[in-house]
């Protein structure tokens, strides 16, 4: 009897279960939002308030320009930050609900976090101006002048022809479509930027032929003296020379600023990109 009274309880309660709803966990997936979030935060205080980003295109000097900003006692630029890289998750759907109630959103996390980032590097060097020269940031400088609305930059072109002979030498198996395609996504990019952030414009090739003049005007831009040793970059820090952190070149290793190389005589450019040379004053 005691065994058939507990098989009918346990046949009751399957019986229950069936017929009652699912019960909910505290873990439960809530039933997904309108995929379209109207909401946009605010921009939250910045610990950096006006960092320096170098434009460029890859391939373009970008590295030399970073070691002669770095040789300054006032001026901290690292290697390549890949800031678009880093990224945040909102691993639930009442995550972003949570951080919509402290005015956040998934952009303006990402901001804090990169400003947070260019502000322990800071704080680390000593110094007082940081310059990020990692060149997709061209790629996305309206982003960045969304998270720093008092950010500067500085614009570094070069030769587009001199760009595409450079990728073209560096590339074990290179397509000459894709390095044309991709040099002129870059060129598009800085040819904004030019029109939109009101940059300080230098050219690579002034910037080797002229280190002085450049790194002067540089310095002025950035309401800093000028200091003499920015041109001894070899005789400074600057960490590893190293793939996706920069140029590793023995160009760049040498220490020394070396006239900049130019366009392959026999390079071809498609017409925008030969429109946009003569835009920044080369010979297409």
């Amino acid at each position: 009897m005691s065994a058939i009274g507990k098989g009918l309880k346990r046949r009751g309660r399957l019986v229950m279960q069936a017929v009652s709803p699912p019960r909910r966990t505290l873990d439960a997936i809530p039933a997904p939002r309108p995929s379209a979030d109207p909401y946009t935060a605010p921009p939250a205080p910045r610990l950096v308030d006006s960092p320096v980003f170098v434009l460029s295109s890859v391939r373009s000097g970008s590295t030399l320009l970073r070691v002669l900003l770095n040789s300054h006692s006032r001026i901290r630029a690292p290697h390549e930050m890949h800031l678009r890289t880093v990224h945040v998750h909102l691993s639930r759907d009442f995550t972003a609900d949570a951080m919509r109630a402290l005015h956040l959103d998934k952009d303006e996390l990402e901001h804090v976090l990169w400003d947070r980032v260019l502000h322990l590097e800071l704080a680390r060097s000593g110094k007082d101006v940081i310059v990020d020269k990692t060149p997709p940031n061209t790629l996305i400088w309206p982003r960045l002048r969304r998270c720093w609305p008092n950010a500067r930059y500085i614009l570094l072109l070069r030769h587009p022809g001199a760009v595409v002979t450079s990728l073209t030498d560096r590339r074990a198996d290179p397509d000459p479509e894709a390095v044309r395609a991709e040099v002129l996504d870059y060129s598009e990019k800085l040819e904004e930027a030019r029109r939109n952030l009101d940059p300080h414009v230098i050219t690579y090739e002034e910037l080797t032929a002229e280190p002085e003049r450049v790194t002067r005007g540089i310095c002025d831009y950035l309401g800093l003296p000028w200091e003499p040793g920015m041109l001894d970059y070899g005789s400074k820090d600057h960490g590893t020379f190293r793939p996706q952190l920069g140029d590793w070149s023995s160009t760049i290793k040498s220490g020394r600023i070396q006239t900049a190389r130019t366009a392959a005589p026999d390079v071809e450019l498609p017409p925008r990109l030969r429109e946009l040379a003569q835009a920044w004053g080369y010979n297409a």
